[in-house]
């Protein structure tokens, strides 16, 4: 594997990574966006479930922010009780890639970390 190294002169990319991570950043966000990535749409409920120690109130405000950025579409059903559904927009789903790979990391790493 290739070594990266981050050379002079980048600046432009850097300031990228970190418009990026202001729209990702917390604790909750990728978690949230890779419950619907995985799922392709999810109630609240659904992601309330997948996303252990997340509270209603802070679940809903980070959906709002995420809706806000046009990463997610909120659609509202027709059901008794009236239930919401999430489904990544298709801008959202430019981010398919990045939590795939986050979660391709994430494993090697517990894996490098715990030796299993």
């Amino acid at each position: 594997m290739a070594d990266y190294v981050c050379v002079p002169g980048h600046k432009k990319e850097i300031m990228a990574v970190h418009d990026a991570m202001d729209v990702l950043n917390g604790k909750w966000k990728i978690s949230i966006l890779s419950s619907i990535c995985y799922y392709n749409e999810r109630r609240f409920s659904d992601i309330l479930n997948d996303v252990t120690g997340i509270s209603n109130k802070m679940l809903s405000k980070e959906l709002k922010e995420l809706e806000m950025n046009k990463l997610l579409k909120r659609t509202v059903l027709d059901t008794q009780p009236i239930s919401v559904q999430y489904k990544l927009t298709e801008y959202g789903m430019t981010l398919q890639t990045i939590i795939n790979n986050l979660a391709v990391w994430g494993m090697e790493h517990r894996r490098v970390i715990t030796g299993k």
